[in-house]
């Protein structure tokens, strides 16, 4: 990650915490609600532990925030929205070496999200349901992989896209190593 990606990201515990705290919740309620250990969530506001993203992605939920918006850096917009390569959010999910980076805009989270995927050989992305009626449609820019929505799996190679229901447990897996663009919208 850049060292604007780390300055990003040294801002999370201090971003989730307020943003708790706006709610007006406290950590006990917030871990009710995310299903995060109120432990987990304190270390997390510490700063002493960094949450993965699926941990981030249900305290979001919770907490009623937009996931790409907590790793904004705050900098004010012009009339053009650029994003340069070396600034966009990018977060290395543990335990599966796969590495997402937000494109989406901050104000389209829970609705139209856009991520680009790289895998590296053996990495995979699993994922728990999301809102009912939410689909994934996956483009696998370069390599194949498989994906596997419900009991249905599909392998695509480059240039193949599909399109699946993510409101069901779901995964997304790489056997050589593989890039993809990944587009979730919630109904």
């Amino acid at each position: 990650m850049t060292d604007n990606g780390d300055a990003i990201l040294s801002l999370l515990p201090a971003k989730l915490k307020a943003a708790r705290q706006q709610k007006a919740l406290s950590l006990e309620a917030v871990a009710k609600l995310s299903g995060v250990s109120k432990s987990m969530l304190s270390q997390i506001e510490r700063g002493e532990s960094s949450p993965t993203i699926s941990t981030l992605w249900n305290l979001t939920r919770a907490l009623q925030v937009d996931f790409a918006g907590l790793l904004d850096d705050d900098t004010p917009a012009s009339r053009i929205s650029v994003l340069r390569s070396d600034a966009v959010p990018t977060i290395v999910v543990r335990g599966s070496g796969c590495r997402v980076r937000i494109l989406s805009p901050p104000e389209d989270a829970g609705t139209h999200e856009v991520y680009e995927l790289e895998f590296k050989p053996g990495d995979a992305l699993d994922s728990q349901p999301h809102a009912v009626g939410a689909r994934e449609h996956l483009t696998v820019i370069a390599g194949t992989l498989t994906v596997t929505s419900g009991d249905s799996r599909e392998t695509l190679r480059q240039g193949d896209s599909a399109r699946y229901p993510a409101d069901v447990t779901h995964r997304i897996a790489s056997e050589d190593g593989a890039r993809a663009i990944l587009i979730v919208q919630n109904s």
